[in-house]
């Protein structure tokens, strides 16, 4: 495998696939899944992931398969990775058990909802990212001989453009309730990206539709996070990726934009909530971590 390039700037049309830029971003956080259900008492299991890391034969994150490591450092972020996780994993069951059956997982990544969550039997879950990065995926899924629970439909488009065209020609229907989820995009989308995101969520979003969005660091500026890796080797473990120049210095407010136009949102909660509503003791929180702890999970109703 060739080395991850990363590049030094981001562009507002830059492309990656799943070794380069904000694609490895992906790679690096299923290899952190994949080590936090190596844990005693995961608290989400995705054994797909394992399976994307292999594919790559990514030196460092197969070595860290194989040694995980007990520092706090080594341990926290798979663990902080396997919370969020969790909450987006819920909102979609939440959702389905109050009849929604459409579904839509924009920047899906590399996790593997479709196959691992309990869909309901008519459900559609609309999996959105760029061409490389669902290529990858399929192409690892479909030799494990993996099985979709829901009726899995990928939707190859750039977010930074019209998206939703593409989703409605794969047969995304604007006029029922759906699920959205928005998991770790936000913090690599300019501001005005960010806006573009949720207007075309909102003018397709029918009544009773739902949307989460969260990512750990999504307060954090680049300062802030060029310090936070300095100072937790953790958030970095690989030494090859410089979070802080792939992210855009402009935190959203993705609650406040929600509610301005009219959903009803649910009580914000950040990773320490989190934890603890998961039955797990958070670690003590240096002041360099605060705000990367503090990170906004939201989850809201039209």
């Amino acid at each position: 495998m060739t080395t991850p390039s990363f590049g030094s700037l981001r562009s507002d049309d830059d492309q990656w696939d799943i070794v380069s830029g904000v694609g490895y971003t992906a790679l690096l956080v299923a290899g952190w899944r994949a080590v936090h259900a190596l844990s005693a008492k995961p608290l989400v299991r995705d054994d797909y992931a394992q399976h994307f890391i292999t594919a790559t034969g990514d030196p460092y994150l197969t070595g860290l398969l194989k040694d995980p490591g007990t520092s706090e450092d080594e341990t926290t972020f798979p663990r902080l990775y396997g919370v969020q996780t969790r909450f987006f994993d819920d909102f979609f069951t939440n959702a389905g058990e109050t009849g929604i059956e459409q579904a839509v997982i924009v920047a899906a990544g590399l996790d593997s909802r479709p196959y691992r969550l309990d869909w309901p039997s008519d459900a559609t879950v609309f999996e959105v990212d760029l061409p490389k990065v669902l290529e990858f995926k399929a192409r690892v899924l479909d030799g494990l001989g993996a099985e979709p629970k829901g009726r899995r439909v990928e939707v190859a488009a750039d977010l930074r453009t019209d998206w939703t065209a593409e989703l409605i020609k794969a047969g995304f229907d604007p006029r029922v309730p759906t699920a959205w989820s928005v998991e770790g995009l936000l913090p690599y989308l300019t501001g005005d990206a960010q806006e573009a995101l949720f207007a075309q969520i909102h003018a397709n979003s029918a009544p009773d539709s739902r949307v989460a969005t969260g990512a750990l660091g999504s307060r954090l500026d680049h300062d802030q996070l060029a310090e936070l890796e300095r100072a937790h080797p953790g958030v970095n473990m690989s030494g090859d990726v410089d979070f802080s120049a792939l992210t855009y210095d402009n935190p959203a407010d993705p609650a406040q934009w929600l509610r301005d136009h009219g959903w009803s949102v649910e009580p914000v909660r950040n990773t320490l909530n989190l934890q603890a509503g998961y039955g797990l003791t958070p670690p003590p929180v240096d002041v360099k971590i605060d705000s990367f702890m503090r990170s906004q999970y939201v989850t809201a109703t039209r």
